[in-house]
């Protein structure tokens, strides 16, 4: 759930140091507008913000996730199914979020968001089910069970199951800061329903 506050500010744009402006301008399409200052100036996502705070950090993580994001090996529509469950298992409002409107812009529709929400795939395609099996393992134990991983196997190659196991692994840490920091949902994406603490599974 979002809190009132947040524990910490996402940095404004004219608190950018140098360093941090360069390291924006070289991993994101957008940086120049979210930094111009000017009136019509995008608003920038709260996630870069708290990046904006330890641009070392902040360049090596946009880099790191620009590759999950921009030359998968997995399937687009596969990995935000695992970030959703991650998301909600986690309590991460800010991810869930943002990760919403992604999958929808992929032709994710909303029974599918919801059955991520509840855990309920039975009617769901064998991978796709697998997937949130796998995420649920991983959250859970820490590793992939041995049935879950063969079944993968058959569905997914060598480098698609290596990259599930990292999408899932860098969310997690991504829902980690987002709730450590408080950070709030982007305003645009408010019209995207936040986890319910009451209603995530255990």
């Amino acid at each position: 759930m979002t809190a009132p506050a947040p524990r910490l500010e996402p940095l404004p744009p004219e608190k950018w140091t140098d360093e941090a402006r360069a390291m924006l301008r070289g991993r994101v399409r957008s940086a120049d507008r979210y930094l111009s200052g000017e009136a019509d100036a995008p608003r920038m996502p709260n996630i870069l913000g708290i990046l904006g705070h330890h641009a070392e950090l902040g360049g090596a993580w946009l880099a790191y996730n620009g590759l999950l994001l921009e030359q998968p090996a997995l399937e687009p529509r596969l990995r935000e199914l695992a970030v959703l469950r991650v998301a909600w298992r986690t309590r991460a409002a800010y991810e869930w979020h943002q990760h919403v409107r992604i999958a929808r812009g992929l032709g994710i529709g909303e029974r599918t968001i919801e059955d991520i929400a509840c855990g309920d795939t039975a009617a769901w395609p064998e991978t796709d089910r697998l997937i949130l099996a796998a995420a649920d393992e991983l959250l859970d134990r820490h590793r992939i069970a041995d049935p879950t991983w063969a079944a993968l196997h058959r569905c997914l190659d060598t480098r698609q199951l290596l990259e599930l196991l990292f999408v899932v692994g860098s969310y997690l840490c991504l829902a980690l800061v987002c709730n450590s920091v408080d950070l709030q949902p982007d305003p645009e994406a408010g019209s995207a329903a936040a986890p319910d603490v009451s209603e995530v599974e255990e």
